[in-house]
């Protein structure tokens, strides 16, 4: 018997205040208003439960306890993948940060066991070829020029799992080397960590966008839009306004991590009016500390210190991640002004859309069986899997 699910549902073509899920197995088979249920299945009683799609997060470091960068084995980062799907995140990209190139290449391959056990639906690198200047809080002493060896060898480790890859264009190299061997690996370049000029970032944008198009209709991202870059200046508007630019022609999804710490709500939601909720995607950047209290934690060879649901690293003081759930980022970004489907399309859809995944991401028939319940509040209730309760 199919299972039927009922409240108010946030799908991409907008709410319906009292509508009906269908799931057959892992599948969703049929979607819409209560009222229009084929009479073949029994309608359940109202509720006042909203219903999501499982969200989809395409930058995150670790949570409960657990670090992605700092995992030997895949054990540890199940712990993590388990925090964010009890919270509504049923599809993680799973980030590593800057590190030694063995380092880099066995945390890689490891990841890719998790990938290939469907615990992740990719790896993200955030480095190494970054900039020094822009290291945020990743170890600048471990940053390299643009290698497109190694981009290919931890693609080769990968195994077919490497979905983006954070680039500063500005670096030697990155361009001309590291762009192509991404884009021939099936990887999306993604700018950030950058204290490139807007030129700079424009004519990387102008390469990778080609590139990509040879792959179909594909864009390229933005890391973390705002955090780790060059601040915007009218006489000297760097990649923020490239970015932005580029977002706005089609060509970039912008990545915003709308915690409440990293962005001012005001920015937000200039972005969401600038762009549409089309050409951003949501994230946590959350790290180890995420469903934790308070305490001293590690971001791969960095201690960050936790104080009062802010991760910083202990010296420095450097923002260091984030701490939320990605349905805590959408409820914030909610209690900020924007509508509530234009944040679970940034949190859901166009990340999957980034993905190249069309089976999650939506409440739509043929999509995988992926809901969040919640209440009125956006506090989660059950969280579906594959049409499995978890």
């Amino acid at each position: 018997m199919p299972l039927i699910l009922r409240g108010r549902l946030v799908t991409p073509r907008g709410i319906v205040d009292d509508g009906a899920v269908v799931v057959d197995g892992a599948t969703i088979v049929w979607v819409g208003p209560s009222d229009g249920l084929p009479p073949a299945w029994t309608l359940p009683p109202p509720t006042a439960d909203t219903l999501l799609p499982g969200l989809v997060d395409l930058h995150c470091h670790g949570g409960g306890g657990a670090s992605f960068p700092d995992a030997t084995d895949t054990a540890t980062p199940r712990t993590a993948v388990d925090e964010h799907r009890r919270h509504g995140t049923t599809s993680l990209v799973a980030s590593l940060v800057t590190a030694p190139r063995d380092v880099l290449l066995a945390r890689t391959a490891m990841l890719a066991d998790l990938a290939d056990a469907g615990e992740i639906v990719g790896i993200h690198l955030e480095g190494p070829f970054l900039s020094a200047d822009r290291c945020g809080a990743q170890n600048p002493a471990d940053m390299l020029p643009g290698d497109a060896s190694l981009a290919a060898g931890i693609a080769g480790a990968a195994r077919g799992h490497l979905v983006t890859m954070t680039i500063a264009p500005e670096v030697p190299g990155v361009v001309d080397e590291v762009l192509p061997a991404l884009v021939d690996a099936g990887a999306i370049p993604s700018i950030g960590h950058t204290d490139a000029s807007a030129e700079q970032v424009e004519a990387a944008v102008d390469r990778g966008f080609d590139l990509l198009a040879a792959q179909g209709n594909r864009r390229l991202t933005a890391t973390h839009l705002f955090n780790g870059m060059r601040p915007l200046h009218h006489r000297d508007p760097g990649p923020v306004a490239a970015c932005l630019a580029a977002a706005a022609r089609g060509e970039l999804v912008v990545e915003l991590v709308a915690d409440g710490t990293h962005l001012a709500d005001a920015t937000v939601l200039s972005v969401f009016d600038l762009l549409g909720a089309g050409s951003i995607a949501l994230v946590t950047d959350a790290m180890a500390a995420t469903g934790m209290p308070d305490g001293t934690y590690q971001l791969g060879p960095m201690e960050v210190v936790v104080d009062g649901g802010v991760a910083r690293l202990a010296r420095g003081g450097a923002i260091a991640g984030g701490v939320a759930h990605l349905i805590d980022v959408v409820r914030n970004v909610v209690a900020a002004g924007v509508p509530l489907e234009d944040a679970v399309f940034s949190a859901a859809t166009v990340p999957a859309d980034v993905l190249g995944r069309r089976d999650i991401g939506a409440l739509a028939a043929g999509r995988r069986a992926d809901v969040v319940i919640t209440d009125a509040d956006l506090r989660p209730l059950r969280v579906l899997l594959g049409g499995e309760w978890l």
